[in-house]
């Protein structure tokens, strides 16, 4: 199997999950003791996230790079970041380094196809809501990606980093959750909706709601980093 390396921490509660994902899926499919090997470089969220609100973006490159390096000298064999928003540098980082990264987003596009939905909603951080990297790359694959109303957006992004991202799952946050999907379901008839970080899954846990289906990033990107472990070529 090939070495699995993870830039991890943005945020902590969701590197578990990954860890925790790929471990079960492999207990899923093996009765043996026989897991991948695993290296993760968790990075300092507060640093990671100065950067991106001053959009130094050519600094954030860099620090990410550094990180990525680093698991390559530890002997990774291929690198994934286990959150949505560092994908707004995704380009610009395989183009730095030789390493092969597995892309949350294209996963997800690809999986949206397969599944046959064409106007799926996203979830995400503001920055990820507010940038083009999910329409963009959505788009090659004829899918247009719909995001919730400005006000909506803020909303999303200040639950997330007061309380999701610290490990705070309340039920009125849930709700208020449910309340934006099912105002996208009547408002711009989205069928299915992504989870657009990896935080989410955390706190939305079901496999619909508002009687469309969940996109998990987490689970998809997991699925494609197990395939590229297992891939021998």
């Amino acid at each position: 199997m090939k070495r699995i390396g993870l830039i991890g921490g943005l945020g902590p509660e969701a590197t578990i999950d990954y860890y925790k994902t790929i471990i079960d899926i492999f207990k899923e499919n093996s009765t043996s003791l026989e897991y991948p090997e695993i290296i993760i470089y968790s990075v300092n969220m507060s640093d990671f996230l100065e950067l991106m609100k001053r959009k130094e973006y050519e600094k954030v490159t860099m620090y990410l790079l550094e990180k990525i390096d680093a698991l390559k000298a530890a002997g990774a064999d291929f690198a994934a970041l286990t959150a949505n928003t560092p994908h707004l540098l995704f380009e610009r980082l395989q183009a730095k380094t030789n390493l092969p990264l597995v892309s949350i987003v294209e996963a997800t596009a690809r999986e949206t196809l397969k599944k046959g939905f064409k106007r799926p909603g996203l979830l995400g951080t503001g920055f990820t809501m507010n940038a083009p990297f999910y329409p963009d790359v959505f788009q090659k694959y004829n899918l247009q990606v719909i995001m919730p109303e400005p006000q909506d957006r803020e909303i999303i992004n200040q639950k997330l980093f007061s309380e999701i991202e610290l490990g705070i799952f309340k039920d009125e946050t849930r709700r208020l959750l449910i309340d934006i999907i099912q105002k996208m379901v009547e408002e711009h008839q989205i069928d299915s909706i992504i989870l657009g970080c990896t935080e989410f899954p955390l706190i939305l846990s079901e496999p619909e709601y508002c009687g469309i289906p969940v996109l998990n990033t987490t689970l998809i990107h997991v699925k494609e980093i197990i395939e590229m472990t297992v891939n021998t070529r």
